[in-house]
Parts: C-alpha cells; structure tokens; sequence
C-alpha cells in the first residue's frame, strides 16, 4: 500500500497514478519514496511489461510541495543533502527501469515533475499541458532533474530554459524532444494505450537490452571501442532464447511467445 500514489493494473501494462491532487500531485518526502519505491516493485514484476506514469486531478505534477520545500530551507545541509539524494536516487529508479516507461502529461508539470516526463522514455502530452524549470524563481538550481531534461532538450536549450525558467506550452515541448506527441485531452488515454500496445509487440529482454544500449553508446565517439561494444551486444543478444523464438515466430508467420504472455498477464 502506497500513501501518495496507486498502481492500477491491465493485464502486462501498470500505471503509476500520483495521488495528491490536492496539491497537484506536488513533491513532498512520502511521494518521493512511494515512487521510488513503486519503480523498484514493478521493476522485480516479471508480468509488468510498461509502465505508465500518471497524475490524478487537475495536473501531471506541479513539482516541489511548497511547505516540504520551506521546511528543506530550514534544515542542514547534511539534511538537505539526503533529502536531494532521496530525490535524485527516485528519478534515477524511474529512468533506468529495465521496462518502457511513458509519461502521461496533462495540466502543469513544473520543476521535478518535468523532471518526471524527461526521465520516462516516452512523453505523450496533452494540448493544454504546460512545462517549466521554473527553480530559479524560488532562488534554486534544477540540479537532480538536469541529466534527464539535458538529455531531452539538449545544452543549448537548457540554458534558455533553465535561466528564464519561462513556461513551455506542449506545442513548444514538442519541438524542444521533451514530448514525443502532443493530442487532444479528450484522446490521450487513448493515444498512451496505443502506444503501450506497440511496447508489448517487442520481446522484454530485447527492450530492456535497447533501454541498456542508448544509455551506453549516447554522446560517445564512434570509435573501435565503440564498434566493438555494440558488436558484443547484438552477438550477445542474439544467442538468447527470446531472439530464437522471435526469428521462428517470424518465419513461422505467428506471433511470438511473449505476446501471448502478456495478454493472459503472465
């Protein structure tokens, strides 16, 4: 049981739903670890194979709760130091979980929780939703959100944005790489289901081995080191049961074992 969140399940797709709507679904101590602890649950689920991030109520998540934040403000730096760990150690749970992850953006997703969308690898966002780094403003820096949003958006666009801290449309997000599509409130369950349907077609180790490779071959020189590496993982790769019986299925005109397994939950 989760005090902040709720994890809804159909069949080999969970959805993580933040459960503070009150406060739009903002950071305090307990979301931070029910998420972090969530992430590492549905990570162990051999029957999980997508996980989709979500928020309740009005907003995805509006970032840090401002009385959490106050009382960070007061504490020591030894404390802050932990409590900052906590939170870069549950963004990192999130964006190197071994299954797809897609983020499903409606209303604000400021500061931590634009975080949240830069650390899943899929972003769908809905035409009314509306991202910023908005730190600086509160005299911060957006220290353990920068890998993931620098990753999306890129150097030269995190120093417009993480400088005026100006908010983002969905449109403008989408041409920044932060959100991979955009759709009309009405159509994004519809469009976050569509997607998560093309996330079970690709056999489970194959994915996580993907997830595993653009970690390591992003931003290094193609040199032999390089060749090398990415020789070793697709030999590797291909040697494993799962490659075996997706070349058979194939060949063999019929789907691979895996989907059946995730339409019957297993």
């Amino acid at each position: 049981m989760y005090h902040t969140l709720e994890i809804q399940r159909d069949g080999a797709i969970a959805t993580i739903w933040m459960n503070r709507p009150e406060v739009h679904n903002a950071f305090n101590a307990q979301l931070i670890a029910d998420l972090a602890e969530s992430c590492r649950e549905l990570d162990a689920e051999a029957a999980t194979r997508v996980v989709i991030l979500a928020g309740r109520g009005k907003s995805f998540s509006a970032g840090a709760d401002l009385n959490w934040m106050k009382a960070a403000g007061q504490a020591s730096v030894e404390a802050n130091r932990a409590d900052a760990r906590r939170l870069a150690e549950m963004l990192r749970a999130l964006a190197e979980l071994s299954k797809p992850t897609l983020a499903r953006v409606h209303g604000a997703a400021l500061g931590g929780g634009l975080g949240l969308a830069a650390a899943c690898d899929l972003c769908v966002a809905a035409t009314g939703a509306v991202f910023a780094t908005s730190e600086v403003r509160f005299g911060l820096v957006p220290a353990t959100i920068s890998p993931y949003v620098i990753r999306a958006i890129g150097a030269r666009q995190a120093y417009r944005y993480f400088l005026t801290a100006e908010r983002i449309d969905a449109a403008r997000a989408r041409d920044l790489g932060l959100a991979h599509e955009v759709v009309a409130p009405e159509r994004l369950d519809a469009r976050i289901a569509r997607l998560a349907h093309e996330l079970l077609q690709g056999g489970p180790e194959a994915l996580a081995a993907s997830k595993d490779l653009i970690r390591a071959v992003a931003n290094r020189a193609i040199d032999g080191g390089l060749v090398e590496e990415t020789a070793r993982r697709i030999a590797e790769q291909r040697a494993t049961p799962q490659a075996a019986e997706g070349l058979a299925a194939f060949l063999e005109k019929r789907p691979p074992g895996w989907l059946e397994c995730a339409s019957d939950g297993r």
